[in-house]
């Protein structure tokens, strides 16, 4: 990368500063909003504009009790969602009551070269109060020689046992060399009652 320098090397006598070198930005494309859902489906803007794409979780809640947010990718502009795919999935977890803390794997919910939904999140509970945020990353969704690899973060209110917050971490990759053009969010069963899903491009 170049060093940005002034237009002449005398600090009293500079006219003009070079310009800013800037960061990645982020460019909302697409707001969906949960209303007694069955899915959340991004079909369109995830293509070859940008490298990276970033999904943002808004007070996730479900109508049903103890499930998990899952999501899946299509290579054919939403018509199947059923990109082979290996994960992992780890988490850590403090109670309210702060008598209860670890950090684990979760063997039952990650993937080995599997067509299935991958699980998001685990466990949420359906109290009125109860939900999730967070956020996924897709790498270079629309690369044709690699494949499609994925991270996700995301924070809960638990309450299995003992009520608390859980934080839970997925990564894998989509093990496909084909463009991934769209991207499926749903519970394992029931809705996703409410909330909010932001579909960003970073720059």
């Amino acid at each position: 990368m170049a060093i940005k320098v002034a237009n002449n090397q005398s600090l009293t006598a500079i006219t003009a500063l070079p310009s800013a070198v800037s960061g990645g930005a982020m460019n909302l494309l697409e707001t969906q909003t949960a209303s007694s859902s069955s899915t959340l489906s991004f079909t369109s803007n995830i293509d070859s504009t940008y490298k990276e794409y970033v999904f943002k979780f808004y007070d996730i809640h479900t109508n049903a009790d103890q499930v998990d947010l899952t999501f899946n990718g299509s290579i054919d502009t939403g018509s199947n969602y059923n990109v082979t795919k290996t994960t992992t999935f780890f988490e850590s977890f403090h109670n309210e009551g702060d008598s209860s803390a670890e950090v684990g794997y979760l063997a039952g919910a990650d993937l080995a070269q599997s067509t299935a939904f991958q699980p998001l999140a685990s466990g949420l509970g359906n109290a009125n109060d109860e939900s999730l945020a967070g956020t996924l990353h897709l790498f270079n969704p629309s690369d044709t020689t690699f494949v499609k690899n994925f991270i996700s973060i995301i924070n809960q209110s638990y309450r299995i046992g003992l009520p608390g917050s859980i934080n839970q971490f997925v990564a894998g990759y989509f093990n496909t060399t084909s463009a991934i053009d769209a991207v499926q969010f749903k519970m394992e069963s029931g809705n996703i009652d409410a909330g909010v899903i932001k579909l960003y491009g970073i720059s």
